[in-house]
């Protein structure tokens, strides 16, 4: 909304309002990216900081309460820290409705920034119903996978044949980028819709991207302030590649895919980084609410479908590298369980407990101490994403 106001000047000085725009000749600030992140950033901070306390308080009222211990506890073997019994959860209303808000009235609206808070949306209303009947029904389990995968999956596939179809995002499907690489590994055509192999594999590599970022994050919502934190992490490095892919300049100086209205989606992001601290306040050890799936399975999506919409699903692989850790320990630690157990007849793990945070937690290391090691690992892989644009 503010964007707009930045016309204002102009449109008053073609219509010969000349004192008048050269009073309201400020307001050209607002048409600035770096000027309306930075109010998108503060503004959901903010909102969190207001809305926080009220959210929590209601979420208690209602009784939207974990109903079951720590699952690290559960096991067993955990000695010592805070029971996670009777936190409110679902805290990731608070979180999209602050981003929603910031990039309402900061960002320039374009089909790039609709996609993302529309799918983000949607995202928010499956976890929402999943930590809802998680509540209701007193147990841990809440909608089945299958059913949560089934969702996830036609909502990327939607997305990837909506960019597929229109002709201005087709190349966000045709042509396949890699880290450290000028030229696209695999290119089709982009003037007309034909489907081919390069568009097959646009279309995987969309789908999996936004299916596994969103479940990835989900898995590593499990210790106080870890996947907003590591949320917060990511949002930075995609601050930087939306903001570049946008730009033409900086886009043709680092090789990367210039991509028309990605710029809005730094805004998006500002939001994002705002209204992750705003978040991680209350997160934070010991946490006075918890995002759940609510707020895991939206932030992830997001994360993948901006990924997707500048040409860059293999750069939130690197950037998000704490998320593909969890998500491959728990792929890893199913799979193994279950070959053991079809061959042997008893199931065997890999680790103490998936996903991979609770392993360190087993082996005896008290929460803060896992999670602020897995953000000093955050930023080590958010460099190491940074560090593909000059090598190249």
């Amino acid at each position: 909304m503010f964007y707009y106001l930045s016309q204002l000047p102009a449109w008053l000085k073609a219509n010969e309002y000349i004192q008048w725009a050269d009073l309201l000749s400020p307001l050209r600030v607002f048409q600035y990216i770096t000027f309306r992140s930075a109010g998108a950033a503060v503004t959901a901070l903010i909102v969190c900081w207001w809305l926080g306390p009220r959210v929590i308080e209601w979420l208690k009222s209602i009784g939207v309460r974990q109903q079951y211990e720590d699952r690290a506890r559960e096991g067993g073997r955990m000695i010592g820290g805070i029971s996670k019994r009777g936190v409110p959860t679902m805290g990731g209303l608070l979180i999209v409705a602050a981003i929603d808000l910031s990039a309402l009235l900061w960002a320039q609206w374009n089909p790039l920034v609709t996609l993302t808070l529309l799918s983000m949306l949607v995202l928010c209303l499956l976890g929402f119903y999943d930590d809802y009947s998680n509540v209701t029904e007193q147990n841990s389990k809440g909608l089945t996978e299958k059913v949560k995968l089934i969702v996830q999956f036609l909502l990327s596939a939607c997305i990837a044949v909506y960019l597929w179809r229109l002709e201005e995002t087709r190349e966000l499907i045709t042509m396949v980028m890699i880290p450290f690489m000028k030229e696209p590994i695999i290119t089709g055509p982009s003037d007309k819709m034909v489907f081919s192999f390069a568009v097959a594999v646009g279309l995987i590599v969309t789908i999996c991207a936004i299916m596994g970022s969103s479940n990835a994050v989900n898995f590593t919502d499990g210790l106080d302030g870890l996947a907003i934190g590591s949320v917060i992490i990511v949002s930075i490095v995609f601050y930087v590649f939306t903001y570049i892919a946008g730009h033409a300049e900086l886009a043709a100086e680092l090789n990367v895919p210039k991509v028309v209205g990605a710029g809005e989606l730094s805004v998006v992001c500002a939001a994002m980084i705002g209204a992750g601290l705003g978040f991680l306040w209350f997160n934070c050890h010991p946490a006075r609410v918890f995002m759940g799936d609510t707020g895991s399975l939206a932030l992830g999506g997001a994360l993948g479908i901006m990924a997707v919409l500048i040409h860059q699903p293999f750069v939130l692989v690197i950037a998000g590298g704490i998320f593909v850790l969890e998500a491959l320990s728990v792929i890893l630690q199913r799979g193994w369980y279950k070959w053991t157990r079809l061959r042997t007849g008893q199931g065997r793990r890999i680790f103490l407990m998936a996903p991979l945070h609770h392993h360190f937690q087993e082996k005896g290391w008290h929460e803060n101490q896992v999670v602020m090691r897995f953000y000093i690992l955050g930023i080590l892989f958010a460099v190491l994403a940074l560090a593909t644009l000059k090598m190249r």
